[in-house]
């Protein structure tokens, strides 16, 4: 396994465990969740409501038990796309590739513990794909218009950031494309935000303060506002605290909630959103993508704590684990993930979580190959250009007359 794989690894299984943790705690508070198990989760723990096949609004999804989620299907359908592409995609691969994956092929879904289509998985925002573009016929590229925003288009963007990288410029612009067949907003730019973190942390060497660095250089609007609030936050926690602390995360839950309740606009109570919930705005910012940076920050990077804090955090936590997993698991690579959790996911899963890196891999080799092409002929349409140019300067004075 070279670096590439095992980064690539360590950043899809690394969400795909965040996912599977995350999904048992969706929707409740940290106090609610530290009464259900007892304490803080420190790792795969059974459903939040025992009775889930029946109990609202979680029925018919068997969380816990290591299921992985809406989160992880929807990003192993999309290096499906990539796989078949196999080059950058935009929008309208999206509208070809994707969408007739969701509706046209079975699959099995833990949490419905039967194979089904997608689409009888995917939440709402996702299934206005399928609406839009198949049904509704829109041009990919708007298709994202006048769908709730929220983290719907982010939450499956890691394999972007593995197709770009160590081009964060390339992932976020990669990302913003594809996501405007799926969101509009401050939905869309979290998308390209968070694959251009992914991109970032896959380069050797690279360190939580240059994803930091990264998000907050091409971030816009309420997004970086929200990502600023956050990390500064974050930084000041472990300032008071003298630096890294293991427990750094369980003391800063509601300092991390404070810093970003500004720009989210789901309000305090997540199963009740206010009445202007997940509009577009240039103001806000959606909840999960800042609260994993924090996380990032307050854990220094480690993926364990980095995870284990989004999870407590509760709210929309199985898609923030997502997003602090990927982040930290490109970091460090695939062994930064605990075996006992890629095992028990996988176990629970029925589903070998670690497949999609190497595959993703093998995929980025063959982009970046085209890549090379591609720049390769423009620099020699470049070179002739300039020496065309050079070989007469007369005609070159005769243009500027």
């Amino acid at each position: 396994m070279d670096l590439l794989e095992d980064k690539a690894t360590g950043a899809l299984a690394g969400a795909a465990v965040g996912d599977a943790l995350g999904g048992a705690a969706e929707g409740n508070t940290p106090e609610a969740i530290q009464e259900r198990y007892d304490g803080f989760i420190e790792g795969i723990v059974p459903p939040f409501l025992a009775d889930w096949k029946n109990a609202r609004p979680i029925a018919p999804y068997h969380k816990g038990d290591g299921h992985i989620t809406d989160d992880t299907l929807m990003t192993t359908a999309l290096v499906d796309v990539y796989d078949t592409v196999r080059a950058h995609l935009d929008a309208y691969s999206v509208a070809d590739h994707l969408v007739p994956l969701l509706i046209g092929e079975k699959r099995w879904i833990p949490e419905l513990e039967a194979e089904n289509i997608l689409l009888q998985r995917i939440f709402l925002a996702e299934k206005w794909l399928v609406a839009r573009i198949h049904y509704g016929h829109i041009d990919p590229r708007e298709a994202g218009v006048g769908n709730i925003v929220n983290c719907g288009a982010t939450m499956y963007a890691a394999p972007i950031g593995i197709a770009n990288a160590g081009s964060p410029d390339g992932a976020y612009a990669e990302a913003i494309d594809v996501a405007g067949a799926h969101q509009s907003s401050y939905g869309r730019e979290a998308a390209g935000v968070y694959a251009a973190c992914v991109a970032e942390a896959m380069l050797p060497g690279a360190t939580v303060d240059d994803v930091i660095e990264t998000a907050l250089r091409l971030a816009k609007d309420g997004t970086w506002d929200a990502i600023d609030a956050v990390v500064t936050a974050a930084s000041g926690a472990l300032g008071d605290a003298g630096g890294f602390a293991t427990d750094g995360w369980r003391t800063s839950l509601a300092l991390l909630r404070r810093a970003v309740e500004p720009y989210d606009t789901v309000g305090p109570n997540y199963r009740a959103p206010a009445r202007d919930a997940r509009i577009p705005s240039r103001t806000k910012s959606i909840e999960e993508l800042p609260i994993a940076l924090g996380m990032l920050v307050l854990a220094g990077g480690d993926y364990r704590d980095s995870v284990l804090g989004s999870i407590n955090y509760g709210r929309d936590s199985d898609s923030i684990a997502v997003m602090a997993g990927s982040i930290a698991g490109a970091l460090g690579g695939a062994s930064v993930v605990p075996t006992e959790w890629i095992e028990g996911v996988s176990a629970g899963s029925a589903i070998d979580i670690t497949a999609t890196g190497p595959r993703m891999a093998r995929i980025a080799r063959d982009i970046w190959a085209k890549d090379r092409a591609r720049f390769e002929a423009q620099q020699s349409a470049v070179d002739a250009l300039t020496a065309e140019v050079a070989a007469d300067p007369a005609r070159r004075e005769r243009e500027h007359a």
